[in-house]
């Protein structure tokens, strides 16, 4: 019986590892909302634990069909560019190889019925026992095949060292316009003579993943150190301070709410247009890097009392006929740093606006807009933000290293800089 049963849990795992490659950070289903995955206790945290360490992930979401489902979920091994490592999961799960998430809770007070689900990460019976990238998958009643949605998360094996800073490029193309990040990277941490070979970095701005810099090459190699300091090499637009949007209390209406409607079962709210933003003078304002927050000022606990309302987002743009062939889209956590075609903001001839709504929690969110065409596949807010040397920006370093025989790309390093740190004349 014993053998069955290891058996069964062999294939199970083949099947998993076999499965066609999924997109991370994708939401499957049109029912489920507000997925956020964060350190505990910190909701504008990005998820990264230490291998063998004590400090834990949170996940939560809302199912908006307000019933009680089988969700489940596991994880996934891949490479530093987020292919699949082809690994099995009994090589890096130790325990259970899929979980039921059975924290759930119905909403109460708010008018929108949703229930919402909540879970701790690693479980006790089901540990990461190595460091690299993992695809959190959820899907339900144990079917892999029914993907709700996915999330990244980093385990970081502590090997190597990071000391790094944000400048300003000396190339007058980019002088006042973007940032760009210098670095070392010491290796002495790890005992292998062709470390630098099996070394990849990784650069992000904000964590936004789809305009990472992704496997950048050192300028010099001293020894065991990577220095990273070529002029043309990790330069980001600085772009501009996120746009904020606070929906705490639907009813104490914020700066940028123009209006409401208080239904028996919903709530709409309508901002104020948005205008361009590029060529004005910069001006510093603390923004959460394009996060968001779940909060609600009235209430016990947001995570079930916050309540959701359907809000109409509206940008007008100078030269409109300029835009042709081109895509705008709002974004930020907010959207799952999407650029789908569902979400592209639609021009309204009759009041010449960019328009789009979106059912978003209680909360504060920050945004922005982006325009995408075949020069800018990824977004860019040269038109719509501008972008400003002095924009304050976070950006993650990430060391990944492969040794020899390994089948994945193991993370050994991750660091934090932000732009105005160190920067005389720019701290607020």
């Amino acid at each position: 019986m014993k053998r069955f049963r290891l058996c069964l849990i062999f294939a199970f795992s083949f099947y998993l590892n076999t499965s066609v490659a999924i997109a991370p950070d994708s939401i499957f289903m049109p029912n489920i909302k507000t997925v956020r995955l964060f350190v505990q206790g910190n909701q504008l945290s990005f998820p990264v634990i230490t291998l063998n360490g004590n400090d834990r992930l949170q996940l939560f979401f809302d199912d908006l069909d307000g019933d009680v489902k089988n969700y489940y979920y596991t994880y996934e091994l891949c490479n530093f560019d987020w292919t699949p490592s082809g690994a099995m999961q009994l090589d890096y799960i130790k325990g259970f190889t899929q979980n039921r998430i059975t924290d759930y809770r119905f909403s109460s007070v708010a008018l929108t019925r949703y229930t919402h689900y909540n879970v701790y990460l690693p479980q006790s019976n089901s540990m990461l026992t190595r460091g690299g990238n993992y695809i959190l998958r959820v899907y339900l009643d144990g079917d892999t095949s029914k993907v709700a949605f996915t999330k990244r998360l980093l385990v970081l094996d502590p090997r190597v060292s990071i000391k790094g800073a944000v400048t300003q490029p000396f190339t007058p193309k980019y002088f006042n316009t973007h940032q760009k990040v210098i670095f070392n990277v010491d290796l002495k941490g790890i005992n292998d003579y062709n470390a630098v070979r099996q070394t990849h970095v990784v650069v992000l701005q904000n964590y936004v993943w789809q305009k990472a810099l992704m496997d950048m090459q050192p300028t010099f190699i001293r020894g065991n150190n990577l220095e990273f300091n070529s002029e043309n090499s990790a330069i980001f637009p600085g772009g501009k301070e996120w746009r904020w949007l606070d929906l705490r209390d639907f009813h104490l209406q914020s700066d940028r709410v123009r209006s409401a409607d208080y239904n028996k079962r919903s709530t709409s709210i309508y901002l104020f247009p948005d205008a361009s933003w590029a060529g004005k003078p910069y001006i510093y304002y603390k923004d959460i890097d394009g996060l968001s927050l779940i909060e609600a000022v009235r209430g016990i606990n947001p995570d079930f009392e916050g309540d959701y309302a359907t809000v109409y987002f509206s940008l007008s743009l100078p030269d409109k006929d300029v835009y042709t062939g081109k895509d705008i889209y709002l974004f930020g956590e907010l959207t799952n740093y999407s650029l789908v075609d569902s979400l592209k903001m639609k021009y309204n001839e009759e009041n010449g606006l960019y328009e789009t709504h979106l059912l978003l929690k209680q909360g504060y969110y920050d945004y922005t807009y982006l325009v995408k065409d075949a020069e800018h596949p990824t977004g860019s807010t040269n038109v719509t933000e501008g972008n400003y040397f002095e924009t304050e920006n976070t950006y993650m370093i990430l060391v990944y290293y492969r040794p020899f025989g390994a089948r994945a790309d193991q993370l050994v390093g991750v660091a934090l800089i932000n732009s105005r740190d160190n920067q005389p004349g720019m701290s607020f």
